[in-house]
């Protein structure tokens, strides 16, 4: 599932990045929950 979370974030990180911003993967949970960091332009 990681894999597969990991693989949709890089989908998406260069349009974040391309504004200033960025995403981290911060957790999957056995739940299905995903838990994500936004930096840079996108945080707050």
């Amino acid at each position: 599932m990681k894999e597969k979370v990991e693989a949709a974030l890089g989908k998406v990180r260069p349009f974040l990045q391309r504004d200033g911003g960025d995403v981290q993967l911060v957790d999957v949970g056995e739940n299905g929950l995903v838990k994500v960091r936004l930096k840079g332009a996108c945080s707050g």
